[in-house]
């Protein structure tokens, strides 16, 4: 009877344990990192070498063009300036279009700290150019230290950076004046493919 009530157990683990294949474990998800693409602009343009905080020292909407190189989302917008700024405006453009996307207010409370906002995901398509802009009288000016100009593009990650532009003044307007001896900023995205 020993014998019987052994083997029973015995084959009862063995059905079970053949029972239960890999295909029974859940498929594990991959997340895929969001990427913002403006630490590696500033160092693949040399505009990481010299900083200059500007503190009211005029109206602007300001920002820097690029193209997704794969289709993804815009998941958050980031700032950071010298200074704080409750409700800065954010616009986000169809460049070829010049027309608004997306407009978002962003807080920042405290100068010289770097602040997240998620926004409500916005669909990015692989080599439509966009623009990212933004309104202050604050920023962080982004030079090379001997002055000289870059080429655009520039990529990273799943991005290109093709331009950086300004326009003066508050009104909500594209960016019409190109630069390429310097970056305002800072106010960038997080993307995810």
């Amino acid at each position: 009877m020993k014998t019987i009530k052994t083997t029973i157990a015995i084959l009862a683990i063995a059905i079970l344990a053949i029972s239960c294949s890999k295909d029974d474990e859940p498929t594990p998800v991959v997340v895929i990192p969001e990427q913002n693409p403006l630490a590696g602009y500033l160092t693949a343009s040399g505009f990481d070498q010299k900083l200059t905080n500007r503190v009211d020292s005029g109206d602007y909407e300001f920002g820097y063009s690029f193209t997704p190189l794969v289709n993804g989302t815009m998941t958050a917008i980031v700032a950071k300036i010298p200074d704080t700024h409750i409700g800065m405006r954010v616009t986000i453009w169809d460049k070829i279009a010049g027309t608004v996307l997306r407009t978002e207010t962003i807080d920042v409370a405290t100068a010289g700290v770097e602040v997240t906002k998620v926004i409500t995901a916005l669909s990015l398509i692989k080599d439509k150019e966009y623009f990212i802009t933004f309104n202050s009288n604050d920023w962080y000016d982004h030079r090379k230290t001997d002055g000289t100009a870059v080429t655009y593009p520039f990529t990273v990650g799943d991005i290109k950076v093709t331009g950086y532009s300004f326009a003066s003044g508050t009104a909500q307007a594209i960016p019409n004046s190109p630069q390429t001896t310097y970056y305002a900023g800072d106010v960038s995205f997080k993307f995810q493919k």
